[in-house]
């Protein structure tokens, strides 16, 4: 049957807002529940993938209301930083592919040109996020709650916290190397990719620069592994690279150019004085620091002028690619001519032992490249080698006796005495470089940049990371994996950079107005700012009135408060603390330890954190989609396509929430296929008015075993759980029904009514639409199980008859008969359910066969069949699904086969005949079994 979702959409939605069902109030005589997700940047469209985690926070906070309690669920948008500032210039600049984008995703060609202002970015793309997206999607949200970090209501709560931080003294300046936008200044570098558009992962490497004498020059190479300038042999230089002389600290240094560009950000007086040919430079010697030794510099093309310095310093015996790299030069004649090299001085280079490292001899590089069999420098092993060299003599080197002072010592110990020796004699010096490219959002080249009086909360202090674990192990984290880690990533956790120089949108420090709060540090506390959001919003509070003294009151229950002030208070003690905080996996180790510390930093105890949720990922084709890359199909032409309940139910059971799942269109039809089906399902059972049968009983039996099952599972918010029961089980246990004749209305009604609460929580819309109570399936009551409908009699029914069923057609494969003339199916005998009784109380307690038979057998019954209770026994403890779901009587099984004759019978389209086995010569009648029929065809 072909149903219109749009339609259905909008009906409900306009009805969901007409009543006001997300607006949240105080109802002393309810719990509450308060959940947020984590607020979106203002960095582009949405794409699908994060309506993933969005969709999960609204399927948990409609089950919560389900379950009487009042909830709150507002939302907001994340617009600090420079995310508005670049997508406003890239207008500006008449970016065509950014223009095709905006007009691609809906924007009307008469708003193009107002987008050029990045305030108005942020409110575009606020209406965006609301009206297309979450609302199109069934959210329902307290919206009155609405707040983004760049308003200046929001900003009066933001310098709040830190003047709570600084009289707490978890405020502190200090030098730091940041990473930094030449043009909007520090930025951060991590996976959520907050301020920048590629290399989130990218990690603050910090070399030593080895400086080699080469005439009155220093050629700088960066290395780091200090520790093995023991073991160097020659210098890589690539032939084709862009090098520069620099006058640094008076020296005159030569490194690459993109180098000396970077090492202006970190050092005063960096001049550039000219360019130095590379090609000049390969074939002299260089003056090695410490050791002392001339060692000859090679051309190599495999060094990259953007990492680094440019230049490499080769210690072969003990770097795999040194070692394949020397290797294949000294047997290429050809290569040396070319560099006019002197050949018998490169096939002169010797290997030097510097490291003693378990399960390796004088030369590992040599070992691990012959054992891997390497024999280019492309060769994709190297990089697996490095690893495990590295690794070996991370945790087992001993430098060797020709390593000067530091021999005997182990790698770790000896690189920082090393470096620390070479930096205060001059012969080294320290440069900071990020592992990848990392591009800022304006498309700007991220460099490491030093600032001397760089603003931080210290997330370092002892007390602050104590009191933070301990209140992580009183929450709900999921997944338990990150619940386990998470006392470790707090241990981890040091100083944050917390406030930023340069142009950037965002709360000016309340210290000095120079500085903006970076994006993570102004997204800690903000759960709590909901709270008084609503009342800016209603026009009560103006942000002039949001003093420290009110967020004092409000927030810590400190000085007195009058009006809305005590309104505000009120409602904060009632809906605080909150209860989930949902986010992708990105924020594990970015905004969740912070937004934990912050509020026990902050806030009293009772306010603190009750729990987090992360959500993976919904990758396209093997990587993370990008919002500000295209992403995937736009939200509004996949919810035309597919339904909104259709994508909800697809994050619902795609996969568990807790790793990453691949978005693919067949998938998604798959799902929007599954609620037709159970839309025409609902249609077919609607017109069903019949007697009451015995198949009532199974179907309100398995209906309250499935509420059991829900609520478990939902006990840890498994909503993969949760649909599996709802759209797929459930859905087979009505066709079941209707197969076997059910047509009882009344009990259809009260099925009906449980399922269509049960859709609610994932697919509202079609939860609506098929329930017939007196108000919103949304605002009615969670289905309680009764458990006096729960039968195992009438199940065990079932399962007899579907057992038969598929015992039927295995008799007919076997035999190769088509259609039969007539089935005859034996009950089994009357001992045997006495048998399987015991059995079945016995094998919760042991499986060993001979304490089984000593129990079986001091039943007086069952000594006369001695060998015939050894073979079943046996043959049950070897398949326990040999065992019905409850053991009835022989009587109880009769009467339900008799029963289901007629339905057996226009199955198999011939007579079927129910006989007990002990009252049949047939030798098929001695197979008959309790829960298993023996069966015969002719």
């Amino acid at each position: 049957m072909a149903v219109d979702w749009s339609s259905i959409q909008k009906k409900w939605q306009d009805k969901w807002a007409e009543a006001e069902l997300g607006k949240a109030s105080i109802k002393k005589d309810k719990e509450k529940f308060f959940m947020i997700f984590a607020y979106p940047g203002i960095s582009g469209f949405l794409h699908v993938g994060h309506m993933r985690g969005f969709s999960y926070t609204d399927a948990i906070c409609r089950y919560e209301r389900l379950n009487g309690k009042e909830v709150l669920f507002p939302v907001g948008t994340h617009a600090s930083g420079n995310q508005a500032i670049a997508f406003a210039n890239k207008v500006k600049n008449n970016d065509k592919d950014w223009i095709d984008y905006l007009l691609r995703n809906g924007c009307p060609q008469e708003k193009i040109k107002e987008l050029e202002d990045p305030h108005k970015i942020i409110e575009y793309f606020n209406q965006v996020y609301i009206n297309d997206y979450w609302k199109k999607f069934g959210f329902l949200c307290d919206w009155d709650r609405f707040t983004c970090t760049t308003l200046p209501d929001y900003e009066k709560f933001i310098q709040w916290q830190f003047k709570k931080l600084q009289r707490k003294d978890l405020l502190t300046q200090k030098p730091y190397f940041a990473t930094a936008c030449p043009v909007h200044g520090p930025v951060a570098v991590d996976p959520s990719e907050t301020d920048i558009s590629k290399g989130g992962n990218a990690e603050k490497n910090e070399y030593t620069l080895l400086k080699f004498k080469l005439g009155n020059d220093r050629l700088v190479a960066a290395t780091l592994r200090p520790e093995t300038m023991y073991g160097q042999t020659n210098l890589w230089i690539n032939p084709e690279g862009h090098y520069v002389r620099v006058a640094v600290d008076g020296e005159d240094w030569i490194m690459s150019r993109l180098a000396a560009d970077k090492l202006k950000f970190q050092k005063d007086d960096v001049i550039l004085k000219e360019d130095v040919d590379p090609k000049k430079l390969i074939g002299k010697f260089a003056a090695a620091p410490v050791i002392e030794r001339e060692i000859l510099i090679l051309p190599a093309s495999f060094v990259d002028p953007a990492v680094g310095s440019g230049i490499v310093t080769s210690v072969p015996g003990d770097a795999p690619y040194d070692y394949v790299a020397l290797r294949t030069l000294q047997d290429d004649e050809d290569e040396c001519r070319k560099y006019g090299l002197d050949i018998e001085a490169v096939k002169d280079i010797r290997l030097i032992p510097i490291i003693t490292s378990k399960g390796y001899g004088e030369f590992p590089a040599k070992e691990i490249v012959q054992k891997m069999n390497i024999k280019t420098a492309d060769d994709p092993k190297l990089e697996e080698a490095t690893k495990e060299i590295y690794k070996a003599g991370h945790h087992t080197g001993i430098l060797r006796e020709n390593c000067g002072p530091y021999a005997g010592k182990r790698t770790e110990e000896a690189k920082e005495l090393m470096k620390a020796d070479l930096i205060s004699k001059g012969n080294a010096d320290v440069f900071h470089d990020l592992s990848e490219e990392v591009i800022c959002r304006c498309g700007e080249r991220v460099v490491i940049s030093r600032i001397d009086d760089q603003w931080f909360i210290r997330y370092s202090d002892p007390e602050l990371t104590e009191r933070s674990k301990e209140q992580a192990k009183e929450m709900r984290i999921f997944p338990q994996e990150y619940a386990e880690n998470m006392p470790s990533v707090l241990d981890w956790f040091g100083d944050r950079a917390c406030a930023r120089l340069g142009n950037w949108l965002g709360s000016k420090f309340p210290f000095d107005d120079r500085w903006t709060v970076e994006p993570i540090s102004d997204s800690t506390l903000y759960p709590a700012y909901y709270i008084v959001s609503k009342f800016v919003n209603q026009g009560k509070l103006k942000a002039d009135d949001l003093t420290e003294e009110f967020f004092d009151y409000v927030f810590l229950g400190e000085g007195k408060g009058e009006g809305s002030w005590k309104e505000v208070r009120e409602e904060f003690d009632y809906f605080y603390p909150l209860d989930i905080n949902l986010g992708g996996k990105e924020h594990k180790t970015v905004h969740f330890p912070v937004f934990l510390m912050n509020h026990v930093a902050i806030l009293p105890e009772e306010k603190w954190p009750r729990g987090i949720f992360i959500n993976w990922w919904v990758t396209g084709k093997g990587s993370k989609i990008s919002k500000s890359k295209g992403g995937a199909e736009p939200i509004p032409e996949a919810m035309e396509k597919y339904g909104v309940d259709a994508m909800r139910l697809y994050y619902a059971h795609i996969g568990s929430p807790h790793v990453d799942v691949v978005w693919t269109e067949e998938t998604v039809i798959n799902y929007k296929n599954a609620l037709e089906r159970i839309y025409t399902l609902a249609q077919d059972l609607r017109q069903l008015d019949g007697k009451k049968g015995s198949i009532d009983d199974w179907l309100l039996s398995r209906v309250n075993r499935r509420i059991q099952a829900v609520d478990e599972a939902m006990k840890q918010y498994d909503l993969r759980t949760l649909a599996s029961e709802v759209y797929y089980s459930f859905y087979d246990d009505l066709r079941w029904y209707i197969r076997r004749g059910g047509e009882n209305k009344a009990v259809i009604k009260e099925v009906f009514s449980i399922w269509c609460r049960l859709m609610n929580p994932i697919t509202p819309h079609l939860s609506e639409e098929l329930y017939e109570g007196n108000t919103f399936a949304s605002e009615s009551e969670w289905p309680a199980v009764d458990k006096e409908k729960i039968s195992g009699q009438a199940e065990a029914g079932e399962e007899l008859v579907k057992e038969c069923m598929d015992g039927m057609r295995a008799v007919l494969k076997l035999a190769k008969v088509e259609k039969p003339q007539k089935f005859t199916l034996f009950v089994a005998e009357a001992w045997l359910y006495e048998l399987f009784l015991v059995l079945s109380k016995e094998i919760k307690v042991t499986r060993n066969i001979g304490e089984i038979m000593r129990t079986v057998l001091e039943h007086e019954p069952f000594k006369v069949k001695g060998k015939d209770v050894s073979r079943i026994v046996t043959s049950v403890l070897k398949d326990v699904s040999k065992l019905p779901s409850q053991v009835t009587s022989q009587e109880a099984e009769l009467q339900v086969l008799q029963e289901a004759k007629r339905f057996l019978e226009a199955e198999f389209s011939c007579p079927v005949e129910v006989v007990k086995a002990d009252e049949s010569d047939n030798l098929k009648a001695r197979s008959a079994m309790p829960g298993r029929a023996g069966i015969v065809a002719e």
